[in-house]
C-alpha cells in the first residue's frame, strides 16, 4: 500500500459511485452536524447580546428562541417541498437560477459559499472554545488547535463523503445522547423543584445591566441566534449524495435534523433561564462556555461532564463536515456552468470534488488565522449568506409553483403559500440580521458578495471567449493536402543514451533535424575551460556517432548548432533558433523535441532539476502558433535497446571520455543483424 492509499484510500472507479451514496444513519452526521452543532453556539450568541441587560435580559432568551424555532419550522416545510420539486439537486443555486435568473442564482451560490466557509471556521473555533472550557491551560494554543482540527477534517473528507459520515457517526450520536440526557435531567430537576432547582456548581454571577431591554436589543439577540439555523439547507443542496429512494431519504434526514435541533434549542433556552446562566468573554481567563456552565449546574463536574464536553467538542469541530459535503457539490454545479474554473467539476480519486474540498480548507484556514480562532469575532459575519440563500431559494420556489399552478391545481397554490411565506419570513430575518450586525462586521460579507459576483461573471466571459475562439471556425472539415514534415529542433546537453533516443525519434519525424547545444564560454572558477572541453567532446561524439553513420547510410546528417548563452538561459536561445528555422523553412511548423528524465520512484524527484518541464511550459507559452513541443521520456531504469545501430568502426579512446558528471563511458553497441 502506498502512502497516498493509506492517507486517502484506494482510487475508486466511476462504477463505484452508487456505493458512496448515503442513507439516514451516515447522512445525519454528514449533513446534520452544522445544524445540530449550532445548538452549542447559537444560544450562546443570543445570550451574549441579552447579557447587556443583566438578569432581565436573560429572561427573554426563551421567547427569542421560540421565534427562532418558529422560523426553523417554516424553513423545514419549505425545504421539504424543494426536495420534492428538485430531487436531483434542489440547492439554492439551482432553484434561483431556473426561476429567478442567472444573477439571482449566482447571488445564492456566492452567499452559500461564504456561509459554508464561515461555518467551518465558526464550528471549529466553537469546538476549541468548548475544549478550553474544560482545559483552560490550552487557551494559548487556540489557533494551532483550530488549524490542526481543520487539517484532520480535510483529510477525512478527501477520503469520501460516505466515509466521513460513518467516521463522524459516533461523535454525533454521543453528542445527542449525552446532551439530551443533561437536558432531560435538568428539566426533571426543575419540575421537581417547582421551577427553582439548586445548581450543583453555581454559575458565575450575572453582570450588572448596562442597558434596558428594548426592541433593538431583542432584534440583535434574534439576529445572533439565527446562526442556529445555518445548515438546514444542506440536505436540499446535496440530494445527489443520497441513495435511492432519494426523496424519502432526504426527507427523513431533514426531519431528523430539524426535530433534534428544535429540541436542543428549546431545552437549552429553558434551562439557562432557570439557572441564570450568561455568556462569558471567550478571550478572558477562566472562560466557560454556556453549555459547560449548564452541564456543571445540572450534573456537576464528574465523569459525565467530561464525556458530554467531549461530545460537544467533537460535534462542534466536526460540524465543518457539513460544509465539506455541500461546498464541493455547489462548486461543481457552478463550475459546470463555467462560472468557476472547470477543475472544481472534476471528481478526485475518491469520487469527491477534491479541488472544492481543498479550496474550502484554505479559505477557512485563512479566516481562522485572521480572527485568531475566536468565535465571537467570526459570529457577526455569519448567517448573512445563509439567510440570503434561504430567501432566494424560497422566492424561486414560489415562482416555480406559480408557473406550475395549471399543472398541479390546488396543490400548487398551497405550496405557493408555504414557499411564499417562507420567502417573506427569511427576507425579514435577513433584513434584521443586516441591520443588527452591519457595524459589527456583517458589512464585510455585504462587500464581498458583489466582488465575487463580478469575479464569477468574469470567469464565465473568459470561457465564453475561449469557446468562441475554438469553435468559431466556419469550415471545420479537415483539409487533406500535401503536408510537409516539421522542422525538428532538439536541445541537447551531451551525447548520451537520452540524447540518442530523442534524436532517433526526431529522425523518424523529419529529415530536417537541428540539434542545439547551449554553452557559456566564460564563467567563474574556470567554468569557461570546462565548457570548452565539453563542447569539443560533444562535437567529436556528434561527428563520430551521428554524422559519419548518416553519410555511410546515404542520408543527410542532422545538424549540430552551438550557441553561446552568457546568462545561462535556455528559453530565449531556443525561441530564437525556432524563429530562424521558421524563416528558413516557411510554411513548415517547428517541432521542439525535449528529452526528459522520468523518475521511477517518488524520492528521485528531489534529485533532478526538472528543467525539461519548465522549458516545455515556457515554449508553449511564448513559442507562437507554429511551434510544437514533444517530449521524449527516459525512464531511470530503462534498458538498452537491443537493435541500436551504432558506429561500426572501432572505438576511439580519445573521444570515449567520461561524462562531465563522472558517469560511465559511452557504450558502443554492436551493429544490428
Amino acid at each position: 500500500m502506498s502512502l497516498r492509499d493509506l492517507l486517502f484510500g484506494r482510487k475508486l472507479a466511476n462504477t463505484e459511485a452508487e456505493g458512496q451514496r448515503m442513507g439516514l444513519v451516515p447522512a445525519l452526521p454528514a449533513m446534520g452536524l452544522d445544524g445540530l452543532s449550532s445548538a452549542a453556539y447559537g444560544p450562546e450568541a443570543t445570550l451574549s447580546i441579552l447579557a447587556a441587560a443583566g438578569g432581565a435580559g436573560i429572561g427573554f432568551v426563551t421567547p427569542v428562541t421560540a421565534v427562532i424555532i418558529a422560523l426553523l419550522a417554516i424553513l423545514y416545510f419549505s425545504y421539504r417541498q424543494t426536495i420534492t420539486a428538485y430531487p436531483k439537486n434542489g440547492g439554492s443555486y439551482t432553484v434561483a437560477s431556473e426561476n429567478l435568473g442567472a444573477n439571482a442564482g449566482l447571488l445564492a451560490a456566492i452567499a452559500l459559499m461564504i456561509d459554508y466557509m464561515l461555518n467551518v471556521a465558526v464550528g471549529i473555533s466553537s469546538g476549541v472554545a468548548a475544549l478550553i472550557s474544560a482545559l483552560p491551560a490550552l487557551q494559548p494554543f487556540t489557533l494551532w488547535l483550530c488549524l490542526a482540527i481543520l487539517a484532520a477534517i480535510t483529510l477525512v473528507n478527501l477520503r469520501g463523503s460516505k466515509e466521513s459520515g460513518l467516521a463522524f457517526a459516533v461523535p454525533t450520536y454521543l453528542f445527542l445522547g449525552s446532551l439530551g440526557i443533561i437536558l432531560v435531567l435538568g428539566v426533571g430537576k426543575t419540575l421537581l423543584a417547582g421551577g427553582h432547582p439548586a445548581a450543583v456548581i453555581r454559575p458565575p454571577p450575572l453582570a450588572k445591566a448596562g442597558e434596558a431591554v428594548g426592541l433593538w436589543l431583542l432584534l440583535r439577540a434574534f439576529a445572533s441566534g439565527c446562526t442556529a439555523m445555518t445548515g438546514v439547507e444542506a440536505v436540499s443542496n446535496s440530494t445527489s449524495a443520497f441513495r435511492e429512494p432519494v426523496v424519502v431519504n432526504a426527507h427523513r434526514t431533514l426531519t431528523a435534523i430539524v426535530v433534534l435541533l428544535g429540541f436542543l434549542l428549546l431545552g437549552i433556552a429553558y434551562l439557562v433561564r432557570v439557572y441564570g446562566i450568561a455568556a462569558m468573554d471567550q478571550t478572558a481567563p477562566g472562560y466557560q462556555s454556556v453549555l459547560s456552565q449548564l452541564i456543571g449546574a445540572v450534573y456537576g463536574q464528574g465523569w459525565f461532564y467530561y464525556l458530554t464536553i467531549a461530545g460537544i467538542l467533537a460535534v462542534l469541530c466536526l460540524s465543518a463536515n457539513t460544509s465539506f459535503v455541500g461546498f464541493p457539490r455547489l462548486c461543481r454545479q457552478v463550475a459546470a456552468d463555467s462560472y468557476l474554473p472547470h477543475a472544481f467539476a472534476m471528481p478526485g480519486r475518491r469520487l469527491v470534488y477534491s479541488v472544492g474540498v481543498l479550496f474550502l480548507a484554505v479559505g477557512a484556514g485563512l479566516l481562522l488565522i485572521v480572527f485568531d480562532g475566536v468565535t465571537d469575532r467570526l459570529i457577526p459575519l455569519f448567517a448573512v449568506g445563509a439567510f440570503l440563500a434561504f430567501t432566494l431559494s424560497q422566492a424561486g420556489m414560489a415562482v416555480h409553483w406559480w408557473r406550475a399552478r395549471g399543472e398541479h391545481g390546488a396543490g400548487a397554490h398551497f405550496r405557493l403559500v408555504i414557499n411564499g411565506f417562507g420567502a417573506v419570513a427569511t427576507g425579514l430575518a435577513l433584513a434584521v440580521i443586516l441591520v443588527a450586525k452591519f457595524v459589527e462586521g456583517a458589512w464585510i460579507t455585504v462587500a464581498i458578495i458583489p466582488a465575487m459576483l463580478l469575479l464569477l461573471r468574469a470567469i464565465r466571459r473568459y470561457y465564453a471567449t475561449l469557446d468562441a475562439a475554438i469553435l468559431g471556425a466556419r469550415d471545420r472539415r479537415v483539409q487533406f493536402a500535401h503536408y510537409e514534415p516539421p522542422v525538428v529542433l532538439l536541445p541537447i546537453e551531451r551525447w548520451d543514451r537520452l540524447g540518442r533516443k530523442a534524436l532517433n525519434f526526431a529522425l523518424r519525424t523529419s529529415p530536417d533535424v537541428f540539434a542545439l547545444h547551449l554553452t557559456a564560454l566564460e564563467g567563474p572558477e574556470g567554468a569557461g575551460e570546462e565548457e570548452a572541453a565539453h563542447e569539443k567532446r560533444l562535437r567529436d561524439n556528434w561527428r563520430r556517432y551521428v554524422e559519419q553513420p548518416a553519410k555511410r547510410a546515404g542520408l543527410p546528417p542532422p545538424h549540430l548548432l552551438i550557441e553561446n548563452s552568457p546568462f545561462r538561459s535556455m528559453v530565449a536561445p531556443l525561441l530564437r533558433a525556432a524563429l530562424d528555422l521558421e524563416k528558413r523553412f516557411p510554411g513548415r511548423p517547428v517541432m521542439v523535441v525535449i528529452p526528459e528524465v522520468v523518475e521511477g520512484r517518488w524520492w528521485e524527484m528531489f534529485l533532478h532539476t526538472r528543467n525539461a518541464q519548465r522549458l516545455r511550459r515556457a515554449l508553449l507559452r511564448h513559442g507562437g502558433v507554429n511551434l510544437v513541443v514533444a517530449t521524449v521520456p527516459w525512464q531511470t531504469a530503462e534498458p538498452e535497446p537491443a537493435d541500436v545501430i551504432a558506429e561500426e568502426e572501432p572505438a576511439d579512446p580519445a573521444t570515449e571520455a567520461k561524462t562531465p558528471a563522472g558517469g560511465a563511458k559511452q557504450p558502443v553497441a554492436k551493429p544490428a543483424k
